[in-house]
């Protein structure tokens, strides 16, 4: 379990990098006003970082006693891994 958590932080650190970079671009929503999917867009991307903290600290509080909850908490963060993968593949 520990090395499960060990290795899916340490890829969703590594996904910060080119988040950065997308956090930056992503004020260009605002060019044609703010709008109601303009500002949701840029607060989905925003809470990347703040979604990789609290599930990591979820998922190691909850490791010992409810183990697959911990799994399915230290999972969400890849949700936006999973839609940037999707996105750039399409696009």
């Amino acid at each position: 379990m520990k090395a499960y958590l060990i290795i899916t932080q340490i890829l969703y650190f590594l996904f910060l990098m080119p988040w950065f970079l997308i956090w930056a671009f992503s004020f260009m929503v605002f060019d044609n006003g703010f709008g109601v999917g303009n500002v949701t867009f840029f607060l989905v991307i925003t809470f990347y970082p703040i979604a990789i903290i609290l599930c990591s600290i979820l998922a190691w509080i909850f490791r010992v006693k409810k183990q697959r909850f911990a799994i399915v908490i230290n999972l969400v963060p890849s949700l936006w891994i999973i839609a940037y993968l999707i996105f750039m593949t399409f696009i």
